[in-house]
This record gives structure tokens, C-alpha cells and sequence, in this order.
């Protein structure tokens, strides 16, 4: 099963994947030990002489200022180490040039890397085990936020922490709701309910519904997740939806609400601001979409908007999103930049500020504790639903071969929800396609 990352440089790689994390804002604070800038006595000593390290990230638009003022704090704290950060485009195509700089020798010591591409990273044994760095330092794994931890560990080491981490969740107009004497739904029945008193159809045209959703693998996860599947079998040898009628219930319930207008499925292109655009004028109710939304829709609508976890069928439950960072094995600065890592997830000045800033998902007990998280969560409480949410995450497409699987289940969801094909016959050829992809 083993995929060197040599003989995917040429593969393509869906944006579709990443759309609803990377429109994100958001999160991770400091250990319990390790965590002052002033008394690192526990970390790893700093180079003898002064290095240059490489930091590659997604990180574009505000968010890219962000990480530069973080990159400029560590630089302005360390006499000897320097860190040059570089912009190399969204998820996907920093995953493509880091394949690309592995196959020629040529990969930064540190980079960002979508949470669910780690997994064909560690398999090509190019990520270096982080353990004894994170033990060397005195740096407990408890530390770190558990539902944000189903990437960083292949093969019993530990290849990623989190970053710029997200999760979907259900964001409500509840303006429109309480017209209707109705409450924020908690269950599929509920949603149903809610979504088809919400919609508004006149001369034939629908000019409200009920609900939306990016048109995304995230969301049909969730629901998989809700109703008690995976998405791989527990040996990932094959689909895990499939035998149990999971994947039948949750693609029939979607066109069933699809039908009466109770949910808007967006094209796909650009479906997550077609989505968010939608809710900020009223024209749908509620949304299923990333906790990274939460600062613009609040800032851009007139109504009461609330936030809530994802409706659960039999239980609540929810993947997660977003990136982690992880330290190349072939690096020759490995102390340089283990202490930059370090510092991002455990300094107060580190990553901390930037996850306040941005929305993305406190990623450390210290950082959920602190003052200025503590303050952030009781003036914008929609922010905190994301991070309660999380008792609930979990990510069972976790596997090597997850980027092309994904494609295959972008065609089946493609066909579901805009060609209205028959859904068995869908999920039958989807099935037949993973498992000849898993046997690789």
C-alpha cells in the first residue's frame, strides 16, 4: 500500500477537497511547561551558530499577514535562528510543490500540510517523528486538543501537530426561526422540519429554502458519521458505508430535502461563497459550513445569527479541517526547527495570537485556558460552539490512499445531488473504484 511520493508528483489533486477549510479563520496556545517565552528552560538548546530555516504555508490574504507577523515575533525572539516563511499557494497546491521539492531534494525543514494529506506524506517516510523532540522539550501529547489529533500520528509516530485547524458547523439566522416559533434544530428530523417550514416559494420559484451546504466532501462525512458509519472499514480495505446502508440513507435524505426546496445544493464552483452570499441576504436560513465563516458572516449581517453544532441522526459527530505542521525528515536544521515549531504550539506569543485573530480552532489545553481565549469566547460565543463541538470529531477517511479515493467520491456526489442518478447504482460504482484503489 505503501504510495512514494515520487510517483504522485504528476497526480491531480482536487481543490474541491479543501474548499470548506480553507476559507477558515483559526487556533492552538501553549504546554503547561514549555509554554513561557521567558523560561524555556525545557526546550531543546538553540543552534550553536545561527540557521536559516524554510517555512512553507497556505496561508494567503489576512491570514498571510498573519503568519508573517508571527514569523516576524519568533525572528525578533531568536538570536540564532531565522525563519523565512513562504506563501505557496491554497492546500492544494502547496501539497503539489512539496511533492515536487521532496522528489528533488529540495524541501523546506517546516511546512504546512492539509490535515488529510499527512497520512501520503508519513507513508513516504519524509516527515520526520516528532516524540522525542516533543518529550526532549517536556511537552505532554495530553497537552494537545484530542479532537484535533486524528492526523498527526502514522505508524506510532507522531508526523504533524495541529495549526490552522476548523470544522463545520451549523450556522442559523434565528431571526427567521423565531418567526416561525421555531427552535435551532439538534436532529436530522428537527432539520428536516425547520428547513421545509422555511422555505418561501412564489410563481413557481423558490426565493428561500430552508438550508445549504458547500458542495463538499466534509458535510456527506459528517452525516456518514452521524448516522453511525465510517467512511473506510476498519481494516480500510474497503467502503465503509456501503454494506450497512449508511451511504443510501444519508444521500436519500439529502435528495429528499433537495426536492422540496428545504435544501439548496450550490453549484460547484465557488459554492462556499455562493452559500455564505446566500445566508447574508436572507435567501437561505441556515448553512452547514466551516467555523472559519463565523467573523464574515457576522460582520456582514443585520439579523440574529447563532451558531450550533451539526444535527446528529443517531449521534453527533463531525470531521475536522484545516492544516498541521510538520517537520521534513531530510532537514539539517532539525533543533532550528523543532524550536520554531515548539514555539508556535506552546509560546504564548507563538501561534496564539494568530489563531485569536483568525477563527481557526484553539489547538492546546494552555490555549483554551488562557485569559485572551476566555475573553474572545464570552464576547463571540458563536466562536466556542466550534471548539465544544469538538467532543464529537472524528475523521475516518484517514488513509494513504484518502486523495484519490476523494475523487472518486466527488464523482459520485456529483452525480447524486446534480444529475440525479440513482443513488445505489452511484454508491455501487464508487465502491467498485475504492476498493480497486485501496488493493493498490
Amino acid at each position: 500500500m505503501k504510495k512514494k511520493l515520487s510517483m504522485l508528483v504528476t497526480m491531480t489533486v482536487m481543490t474541491g477537497l479543501l474548499a470548506a477549510c480553507g476559507s477558515s479563520n483559526g487556533g492552538n496556545a501553549g504546554a503547561e511547561n514549555a509554554g513561557n517565552a521567558n523560561a524555556p528552560s525545557n526546550a531543546p538548546a538553540a543552534p550553536a551558530e545561527k540557521v536559516t530555516l524554510q517555512f512553507w504555508h497556505s496561508m494567503g490574504g489576512d491570514n498571510g499577514k498573519r503568519i508573517d507577523a508571527m514569523i516576524q515575533r519568533f525572528n525578533e525572539s531568536h538570536d540564532n535562528i531565522e525563519v523565512v516563511g513562504t506563501f505557496q499557494g491554497g492546500y492544494d497546491e502547496t501539497v503539489t510543490k512539496l511533492q515536487q521539492a521532496v522528489a528533488s531534494g529540495s524541501a523546506p525543514d517546516v511546512s504546512m500540510l492539509e490535515r488529510a494529506y499527512v497520512e501520503m506524506f508519513a507513508d513516504s517516510e519524509v516527515l520526520e517523528d516528532l516524540t522525542p523532540y516533543l518529550e526532549k522539550s517536556g511537552i505532554s501529547a495530553d497537552e494537545f486538543t484530542p479532537g484535533l489529533m486524528g492526523h498527526s500520528y502514522f505508524n506510532d509516530q507522531l508526523v504533524s501537530l495541529p495549526l490552522n485547524r476548523s470544522t463545520p458547523i451549523l450556522h442559523v439566522n434565528k431571526t427567521l426561526l423565531d418567526e416561525k416559533g421555531l427552535a435551532v434544530p439538534t436532529t436530522w428530523e428537527e432539520l428536516e422540519a425547520a428547513a421545509n417550514a422555511l422555505v418561501v416559494k412564489e410563481n413557481g420559484e423558490y426565493t428561500r429554502y430552508g438550508f445549504s451546504m458547500p458542495y463538499d466532501t466534509w458535510y456527506p462525512i459528517a452525516m456518514i458519521s452521524q448516522a453511525e458509519g465510517t467512511f473506510f472499514n476498519e481494516d480500510k480495505t474497503s467502503i465503509g458505508f456501503y454494506d450497512n446502508g449508511v451511504g443510501m440513507k444519508v444521500f436519500s435524505q439529502l435528495k429528499k430535502l433537495q426536492g422540496t426546496g428545504a435544501l439548496y445544493y450550490p453549484p460547484s464552483t465557488d459554492s462556499g461563497n455562493i452559500v455564505n452570499g446566500m445566508f447574508k441576504e436572507g435567501k437561505v436560513a441556515m448553512v452547514y459550513q466551516s467555523t472559519g465563516s463565523i467573523g464574515g458572516l457576522a460582520s456582514a449581517v443585520d439579523f440574529d445569527y447563532v451558531t450550533a453544532f451539526l444535527p446528529k441522526d443517531k449521534v453527533f459527530a463531525n470531521p475536522t479541517g484545516g492544516a498541521n505542521v510538520s517537520m521534513l525528515a531530510a532537514s539539517e536544521n532539525k533543533e532550528g526547527a523543532w524550536e520554531f515549531i515548539r514555539w508556535m504550539e506552546t509560546d504564548p506569543q507563538g501561534a496564539l495570537p494568530f489563531i485569536l485573530e483568525s477563527g481557526y480552532l484553539p489547538f492546546t489545553k494552555s490555549m483554551v485556558e488562557s485569559q485572551e481565549m476566555k475573553d474572545l469566547w464570552a464576547k463571540e460565543p458563536n466562536r466556542k460552539v466550534a471548539y465544544d463541538q469538538l467532543q464529537y470529531a472524528v475523521d475516518t477517511n484517514n488513509d494513504v490512499a484518502w486523495p484519490e479515493v476523494m475523487h472518486e467520491f466527488f464523482s459520485a456526489i456529483e452525480a447524486i445531488m446534480y444529475d440525479s442518478k440513482d443513488i445505489q447504482a452511484t454508491l455501487d460504482t464508487f465502491k467498485k473504484e475504492a476498493d480497486r484503489i485501496l488493493a493498490d
